[in-house]
């Protein structure tokens, strides 16, 4: 080969390992890889976003929110799928797998049991795919990049301590629980007990170790079934999400025992909202959903794009009121889908 044509390739070669400042390229890691570096070129991140369901307003905010992230940060497409009961932990595992079989640039997951989904998230890390937990969180603090949510023992303690005020501090109360494996609310329950125990000595807790279900319709049944045995003894009711809170509303209206006893439920919906203005709910715990699904995808982003991410990122817990509930703020997170 002549001299000069050596040369000219040469010099053409180290200028093909340059980028446009004339600085050498760092090296593209893969398709979501753990070490943070921007995936190469203008290519769209695919990331999928599990929920523990779809059909509650809690999901549908969190839906929203996460879109808004992926609007803001560009190039990011969205795929929203869960199971379709929120008690079905094989399949939300089935879906986990799906995305890593796809291999997805990244997971946002809110774990339906935070033991269960422990493998599959450490599956999904060993295919280079980044995982990032909220709502609820996983029994394994080091493979997630993140983890986003609410204070949920610290919402538990507002509700025992606005409950607690409602009373006078005394009386008998019933705690409503969910689901077993769910650490979100399992924090909820362990708060509103652990405060009312060294806060609250005169108030009882009737029955605190029932499940009543992931739907209304289950927790109706369950409610109705707590409200027979206790109902002539209870002052107070805290239920930890949405739909235990919507089945014990319906209880309590069949029982003819609304607004009678005081009443806290966690997570608005629209018919929660008539009810608290009507005075047959007394309060509501409150989250930013919308920011929960903003910051998880946001998160698992920045972590691809090589952009620092926040081992936990607390998104704030609220109470709304029959008395507050019209106030700016708190109308913003009662409806958020409303006002985003």
């Amino acid at each position: 080969m002549p001299r000069l044509l050596w040369c000219s390739l040469f010099v053409m070669a180290l200028l093909g390992c340059q980028g446009e400042d004339g600085k050498p390229e760092k090296p593209q890691a893969g398709s979501g890889a753990l070490t943070g570096a921007a995936p190469s070129g203008n290519k769209k991140l695919r990331i999928a976003v599990i929920p523990k369901g779809t059909t509650h307003e809690f999901w549908k905010s969190v839906h929203a929110g996460a879109q808004n992230a992926a609007t803001e940060l560009g190039d990011v497409e969205i795929q929203w799928k869960s199971q379709q009961l929120e008690d079905d932990r094989e399949g939300q595992i089935s879906v986990v797998q799906d995305f890593i079989s796809k291999k997805m640039d990244g997971i946002v997951l809110a774990p339906l049991d935070s033991q269960a989904l422990v493998p599959y998230v450490q599956e999904a890390k060993q295919a280079g795919i980044p995982v990032v937990i909220f709502d609820s969180g996983l029994n394994d603090q080091e493979t997630p990049i993140s983890y986003v949510a609410t204070d949920n023992k610290n919402g538990g303690a507002v509700a025992a301590r606005h409950l607690a005020k409602l009373l006078e501090n005394k009386g008998n109360v019933i705690l409503t629980r969910y689901n077993q494996g769910s650490e979100s609310t399992g924090l909820r329950e362990e708060g509103f007990l652990e405060t009312l125990e060294k806060e609250f000595p005169d108030i009882k807790v009737l029955s605190s170790n029932v499940y009543i279900g992931t739907t209304p319709e289950k927790s109706l049944d369950q409610c109705q079934s707590l409200l027979i045995k206790f109902g002539k003894e209870v002052h107070g009711v805290f239920c930890v999400c949405e739909p235990n809170t919507t089945g014990m509303l319906r209880a309590l209206e069949q029982e003819n025992l609304v607004g009678k006893v005081k009443f806290i439920g966690f997570d608005p919906a629209p018919q929660l909202l008539e009810a608290m203005r009507a005075k047959k709910l007394h309060g509501i715990v409150i989250q930013d959903p919308v920011k929960i699904g903003y910051e998880g995808v946001k998160a698992v982003v920045n972590h691809i794009r090589g952009k620092e991410t926040f081992k936990r990122i607390v998104t704030g817990e609220y109470l709304a009121t029959p008395e507050n509930m019209d106030s700016p703020e708190m109308k913003t997170l009662l409806s958020p889908q409303q006002h985003d």
